[in-house]
């Protein structure tokens, strides 16, 4: 029996991914048969989670340490986005999912006019996003020194509304759908165990903490430990049912290339 990669064992103990996936697919649609490409899954364990539903996958991001990652699990059509242009000729994808990125860009305006471009008209985009907002989780994060630099952010994410105005502002994009997920209980999680990956004394690059397979072969006490707790974690970050009407940490939105 072959091995499990270890971003997948990774995956199946990372509630905030588990719910990302589950949240992008959702909103992107069927991918069967279609060209379709991720843009900043950190790891690559989304990238590898996004192939194995269907469909002719591209993926890229930001750092020579990230793309080495993703290539490291899905081998091919890996690519390193340098300067404002995204790497791919005009209307090349049906499927677009932005995953964590475009809050690291610094002119989000050119960043989504390259996303137009690259999108066939019909095409389906969806943006994956920290929820801006102030709250005492928030406030935490940057005591402990968790800062959006830190996490190579530019800005803090974004409301719906803003990223409604951004994308819809293109002239290239029809916004139909947005919401939040994983709340203060899941943040909470996610908060700890970024500060525990910190303590390790891994580095932040622009595209913040990128956690590798050499990271778990030289941290594989601390990365058993945490799986022998993650049934814990699990059932905490199910908390969240209890606040329903608190808005979740992070914002994922759905549009639609206009054109023809």
């Amino acid at each position: 029996m072959t091995p499990e990669p270890w971003a997948v064992a990774l995956f199946r103990r990372s509630v905030l991914k588990q719910r990302k996936l589950a949240e992008i697919t959702a909103l992107l649609g069927p991918t069967d048969g279609r060209r379709c490409l991720d843009l900043g899954s950190d790891n690559g364990v989304v990238s590898l989670m996004l192939r194995r539903g269907g469909g002719r996958w591209a993926s890229a991001d930001l750092t020579e340490e990230a793309v080495a990652s993703i290539r490291e699990l899905v081998a091919s059509d890996v690519h390193l986005v340098s300067g404002d242009r995204l790497p791919f000729p005009d209307r090349e994808f049906d499927r677009v999912a932005v995953v964590d990125m475009i809050e690291h860009v610094p002119d989000d305006r050119a960043f989504v006019a390259e996303l137009a471009r690259i999108t066939r008209p019909g095409g389906r985009l969806v943006v994956n996003t920290p929820h801006r907002r102030e709250t005492v989780l928030r406030r935490v994060r940057d005591r402990v020194g968790l800062t959006d630099e830190k996490h190579g952010h530019v800005r803090p994410g974004y409301t719906a509304e803003e990223l409604r105005r951004l994308l819809e502002g293109s002239g290239s994009f029809a916004w139909d759908t947005h919401r939040t997920y994983s709340r203060a209980f899941s943040e909470l999680v996610d908060l700890a165990i970024n500060l525990g990956v910190a303590r390790l004394g891994k580095g932040h690059s622009r595209k913040g903490i990128v956690v590798t397979g050499s990271d778990v072969a030289r941290h594989g006490n601390a990365f058993r430990a945490y799986s022998a707790v993650y049934p814990a974690v699990w059932a905490f970050s199910r908390l969240d049912v209890l606040i329903p009407w608190s808005p979740g940490y992070m914002l994922i939105a759905g549009a639609n290339r206009l054109g023809s």
